[in-house]
Formats: structure tokens, sequence, C-alpha cells
């Protein structure tokens, strides 16, 4: 069958991955919540970034499609306070389609710069009060639920007296007792919080917790008569390596806003990484219109504001995400160009088209290449791949034992264009 460009995706590709599927993964409008700047900046081994990198962030936040940041804990110190209130302004100032919000403990204290920072800048700030709601949690603290629910109904309502939405975070949620949670959620909503945000702050639940979770607390929702005016967020640690998956899954379970990092960065192991699910749902056919060809800058943004080291095997952002120096691989990807379709190229050894994202497929030379390699990395570099230059590079790549650099063939082609 010969390609042309105009060619269904159908025509090539089964997908299995829609057999059996239930239905889209978000019938319904839901928002993404990056946490970069408050959950991904409590890991261990970053760095702050100075106010310029955060606005660099926050731009790009909005570029690919972020609803609502997470901008920090401004009652935490007065750097955090400024940093909070400059990064606000800078989001009036540009008009910038990017919600804010800011997180802080259940005591008046952490919420009163919240209302001074919205007040000043003339935005509003979403305030996401947290406080540990499980068993285990409360015999740390010495906390009994009267304790919990007293200091909770107290910071609600400060939020909610100045106007500013509230969203009602029980910390380690997914390993809380059902009748805590209840009477904490039903709290909440008496008192005026508009958002209920499950926490998976360990890392500990499964597909299945998610699932159990979101039916129960959409239950107590519906059950208060507050059905459509009181949403679920979803916030996942990756302790045990599920959090992109439990994000995708917590959408498909009736979550209405998602939370993740640039990277999954974040406390211990981090979170669910935001690039990921972003890439998943485009390929799963949906945001359609979003833009997503950006996210390469926002990751290396964050890396490098953050001083993180970025895998090299990291799905689309690491070095290797679309480099192959396989013989084989790369004679696939050489002919498809060659019939002068990129949708073909891009597509016939990656499960991710590299364009999409605004990257490209890299054709390198190895000790598994073969002459198509070397042959296609001359012709990019408009030097004639003679038959005595392929093979003294081939010999060069079959005896080493790592993909050769540029310098590397470069001086291949110096030796032999001086004999």
């Amino acid at each position: 069958m010969s390609a042309t460009p105009d060619f269904r995706s159908d025509d090539l590709i089964y997908d299995w991955n829609e057999i059996g599927r239930k239905g889209r993964l978000i019938p319904r409008d839901v928002t993404f919540f990056d946490e970069t700047l408050r959950d991904g900046l409590q890991n261990p081994s970053v760095a702050d970034p100075n106010i310029e990198q955060k606005l660099k962030l926050i731009h790009l936040m909005s570029k690919i499609g972020i609803h609502v940041a997470d901008i920090g804990l401004p009652g935490s110190s007065k750097r955090a306070f400024d940093d909070v209130l400059r990064m606000c302004r800078e989001i009036t100032d540009n008009r910038l389609p990017l919600g804010v919000a800011c997180a802080g403990r259940t005591v008046a204290s952490d919420i009163t710069p919240m209302i001074e920072i919205s007040q000043r800048a003339g935005i509003p700030v979403e305030v996401y009060c947290f406080i540990g709601s499980s068993p285990i949690r409360q015999l740390a603290e010495d906390w009994d639920l009267d304790t919990i629910v007293k200091r909770s109904a107290e910071a609600i309502d400060v939020a909610v007296k100045a106007g500013l939405p509230v969203a009602y975070v029980t910390e380690d949620t997914t390993r809380s007792r059902p009748d805590m949670l209840a009477t904490l959620f039903k709290m909440a909503i008496d008192h005026g919080a508009s958002r209920l945000c499950l926490c998976d702050t360990v890392g500990h639940a499964t597909p299945d917790g998610v699932r159990n979770l979101i039916s129960f607390t959409k239950a107590i929702i519906a059950g208060h008569g507050s059905d459509g005016k009181v949403r679920i967020d979803w916030h996942g640690h990756n302790d045990r390596g599920l959090a992109l998956e439990n994000a995708l899954w917590a959408l498909e379970f009736g979550a209405d806003r998602v939370h993740g990092t640039a990277l999954g960065i974040g406390e211990r192991v981090g979170n669910a990484a935001m690039e990921l699910i972003l890439l998943n749902l485009k390929l799963l056919g949906l945001l359609e219109h979003q833009d997503l060809t950006h996210m390469l800058e926002y990751c290396n943004t964050a890396a490098e504001a953050v001083g993180w080291q970025i895998p090299i095997n990291y799905p689309l952002v690491g070095r290797d995400a679309f480099r192959t120096a396989t013989g084989v691989h790369a004679a696939a990807i050489i002919k498809a160009q060659g019939k002068g379709d990129a949708w073909l190229a891009d597509r016939i050894y990656s499960g991710v088209p590299a364009g999409m994202f605004g990257r490209k497929q890299e054709i390198c030379v190895g000790y598994m290449s073969g002459a198509s390699n070397v042959n296609f990395w001359l012709r990019q570099r408009r030097i004639e791949p003679s038959k005595e230059l392929v093979e003294a590079i081939l010999k060069k790549a079959k005896g080493s034992s790592h993909i050769l650099s540029d310098e590397e063939i470069l001086a291949v082609v110096d030796e032999v264009n001086a004999r």
C-alpha cells in the first residue's frame, strides 16, 4: 500500500488500546493544576529557583494549557510572600490565562498572607488549606477528630469570609477511614469549600484505591446536595511508580482536576509528571486543540531552574527519547522519509510522534548501525557519502563501545579526505 500525506492513521496503525474501551477518558471539562513551584520545590535535592526563573515557568505553564498553578506557601517566609506576589502581578500585567493557588496549613496565619496578596495583586487566589486525616497521622500529631474539624472550619471560614475560593485538602486521604472523611468533607462543604482535594500523599494508592475513593467522595457530595457545586481534585505521589497511571485513572473515575509537576519532581520520589499526563491525553485523542510544542521548553526550564538532571531515557524530553542507532530502525525511518512522508517517518518506530511535541527523530551512528545510518548522517550535513567514507565510518563504529559523537565521525571524514 502506498502512503500519501492524506491517509488516516487507522489505515496503518491498528490500535488495541481502543478495544473494549469504556469511552473517552474525560467526557467533561477538567482542569490541570501545576504543583511545580510548590510541591515540586519540596524535593530535598532541588534548588529554589530565582524569581526570573519562576516567571518564565508560569509563562510556559500558560502556553501548554495549564489552568491553575500552585505558586507557593506565602506564609512560610518573606521571600515566599514576595515571590508569590510578584508572580501574581506578572499574571495580571500580562493577562495570562492562568489561575493561581497557594497552599497553607489550616491556621489563620497561613491564610491571611494569601488574602493580602489577592488584594494587592487584584487577582483571586485559590486557597488550598491542608491537614492530615489518616489514623497514622492523627497518632503522630496527637490530634482527635474534634481538633481537626475545629481547625479546618476556622481556616476555611477565614478564606471564605475574604471572598477567596477554597479547596480543602485532606493529607493522606488514601489511608484515611471513610467515617473520618465523611465528617471532614461534609464540614468543608458546609463552611463553603468549593473543592475537595484527595491526596495520595505517600504514594500508597493503586488504581483500585483511586476508583474506590473517588466514588466514595462523589457519593458524599451528591448526598449532601452539592453535586455540580463541589469539585474533586486528585493529587498523587509516585512512591509505587503509579502516579501517572493513577492520575489518568482519576480522570476516568470522575476527578475534575488533576495535579502534576514538571518532570514529576516533588517530595521523596515525586509527583505525577504533568508533561506525561498531557502527552497521554493528547495521544488518546483528547486535547485536540491544545498546542504542546512548548512542553520540551517547559521541562528543560524547570530542570535548569531547580538544578535537576533529566534522565537520558526519560519519555518525551530525555536525550534518547527519539534517537536510534540501530540499523533496522534507522533504515525504516529513512525509507519512510524517502517517501516524502513525515507522518510515517515520525511513527514507524515511535509510539510518540516527536513532531507533535516539538521534537524530531534522530539517527545516530554506533556499533549496531548499518550503512543507512552513515549515509543519512552524512547527507544531513551535506557531506557526499562515498563508499570509502561510509566503510571507514562503519569500521570506526563497529570497533567502538558507544554511539559515535559528531566530532568522532568528522575526524574520520577528515582522515579519508586527506588520503
